[in-house]
């Protein structure tokens, strides 16, 4: 009888698996983060500077914002492939409003709404007119970059005001104000998820949507409140961008954003089926690519291998998934 397994020891085992299995899951993503950061110490004796770090650190910022963005979209079961050309169109509306206007607070606040008229476009698409995410993505991407070209007659919109670049440029304490944005963002979209009835509900969209529906959850509000929430990102991704060029590229601003932004978020274990995912888990999968990015340039690895070497990530990333 003293070898048997009793049901309260098996309950407490099962709770103890649980529980591990949890922590497990939260936590590989900065397990996987310091493998990484140890491994690439080790091949470039560079990569531990100070001025390298914080150089990871601003170049990752841009694309670390619209990525907390894209992380709710994908855990309520969407995708948004219209970030990039989103960016290039919001940035060159915002350098038309800087010149007009000579008022950087204006130029925020333009680029903001357009931002959020194009992510509420994306989200009455998608709820009201029944199209998939992924198409209606699609289509915003291609009609977003066509109007920046038609606009930019192919070229470039300069900002005339010299100030602008305070945005991208400014430094505390050796850090740039980027960086300072990215973490500001990543905590409030961090309270967002985790502590408000709206991260709950974004959870529960992408777990079940009609359970949600039967639990009286608006979900045409709450998924069109996702894809502004994703647009006003990009569109503050947009501003830090056209600040630290002072200029707003038609044809090359936001290519291939929306790659390194999903990229980033399934490297930090968000589920392309959505109700699973954090944004902690992003933000560290986030580091991880702009670690990589950095290992790749000081060993003086061709360019033209990164986007490969994102999209073995990628595969790699939806693999370990499925193993869950």
């Amino acid at each position: 009888m003293s070898n048997m397994e009793t049901p309260a020891n098996k309950s407490v085992s099962n709770s103890m698996g649980k529980k591990l299995t949890r922590l497990q899951t939260e936590y590989s993503i900065i397990m996987a983060f310091l493998v990484i950061a140890v491994l690439a110490s080790l091949a470039n004796s560079e990569f531990l500077t100070s001025s390298n770090i914080i150089n990871i650190l601003r170049q990752v910022s841009i694309i670390g914002i619209i990525s907390l963005g894209m992380t709710l979209i994908i855990i309520s079961g969407g995708i948004d492939l219209s970030v990039g050309a989103v960016l290039a169109l919001v940035g060159a509306l915002a350098l038309t409003v800087l010149n007009f206007t000579q008022s950087i607070t204006a130029t925020l606040v333009a680029a903001l709404m357009a931002g959020a008229f194009i992510g509420v476009i994306n989200g009455l698409l998608i709820t009201k007119g029944k199209i998939t995410p992924f198409i209606v993505t699609l289509g915003v991407m291609a009609s977003t970059r066509s109007l920046v070209l038609y606009y930019a007659k192919g070229g470039s919109i300069v900002s005339k005001v010299n100030e602008y670049t305070v945005i991208a440029s400014g430094e505390i304490g050796g850090i740039s104000y980027p960086v300072f944005i990215f973490l500001a963002c990543a905590v409030l979209m961090y309270i967002l998820s985790q502590k408000t009835p709206f991260g709950r509900y974004v959870y529960a969209i992408g777990s079940n949507e009609k359970a949600a529906l039967l639990s009286a959850i608006n979900v045409n509000m709450v998924k069109t409140g996702i894809y502004m929430l994703g647009g006003m990102l990009t569109a503050l991704a947009a501003v830090i961008e056209s600040s630290r060029l002072n200029s707003m590229s038609s044809a090359s601003s936001g290519i291939n954003y929306e790659l390194d932004a999903i990229a980033a978020v399934i490297i930090g274990g968000t589920r392309m089926s959505g109700g699973k995912g954090t944004i902690i888990g992003t933000f560290f999968g986030v580091l991880i690519l702009g670690i990589l990015n950095n290992t790749l340039n000081l060993m003086n690895i061709s360019p033209y291998l990164q986007g490969m070497v994102k999209g073995l990530i990628i595969i790699t990333a939806v693999l370990l998934q499925k193993k869950e």
